[in-house]
């Protein structure tokens, strides 16, 4: 969204690409998942009255229409991109393939899995795990609107400490709202490392990736 209250902002969208394209000029792998909150959150739908199944279709499609824009994003800047989706759109992208999916990697290209998992009740964090287990990825970041994982909400309580490090087990007692549920508990089966940092500090995508302390880490 940037700054905007709803749908695509271009300087964002911009800025996103920019930080990606950092990370693919290192040489490393990189596959993307990308929410469609910005257009239209299925469970917010749900709460309102809407079947909870047609929302969450809907919140799929908004994540097709974010990650068409991120592809045209990247490839205006010179990065290769291939977009898969979970649920059949033959004309404006590819199906998820595993294998096709890890070719496109090795030979370089960015490759965005839209559409969740193609289930609904699962959220994209929950695809974001799954997606990363499927292609044996080394770490998941979850790039977000803050700059980790507190021990409260920052937005509301002021004295809210950062977590740099924390277990998968501390995420799920304590309840922090990090992730759901669901796609911690995968993460932690599968012993898949999480980053969790602030999507607006430039760079902060690479310095991850180059293994600097960002944000907050969780693992066994």
């Amino acid at each position: 969204m940037g700054n905007q209250e709803f749908g695509i902002g271009p300087d964002m969208i911009r800025f996103v690409a920019e930080e990606i394209r950092s990370v693919v000029s290192l040489g490393v792998q990189v596959a993307i998942v990308v929410g469609g909150g910005n257009i239209f959150r299925g469970i917010a739908a749900s709460s309102y009255g809407m079947d909870r199944t047609s929302a969450d279709h809907m919140g799929m499609l908004a994540t097709v229409i974010n990650s068409l824009a991120l592809q045209d994003a990247l490839e205006k800047q010179g990065v290769q991109t291939r977009v898969q989706t979970a649920i059949a759109i033959h004309q404006v992208a590819e199906p998820y393939i595993l294998r096709r999916a890890v070719r496109h990697l090795e030979k370089g290209r960015a490759v965005i899995f839209a559409a969740g998992t193609g289930n609904p009740y699962f959220t994209t964090d929950t695809a974001a795990v799954l997606r990363g287990q499927e292609i044996h990825a080394e770490i998941l970041l979850k790039a977000t609107k803050v700059d980790g994982v507190y021990d409260a909400d920052p937005m509301k309580d002021p004295n809210a400490k950062l977590l740099k490090r924390i277990s998968y087990m501390e995420v799920l007692e304590r309840q922090l709202k990090v992730m759901d549920t669901t796609a911690i508990s995968l993460a932690m089966d599968n012993d898949l490392p999480l980053s969790v940092f602030k999507l607006k500090t430039q760079g902060n995508i690479r310095r991850v990736v180059c293994g600097e302390d960002v944000g907050t880490r969780i693992q066994s």
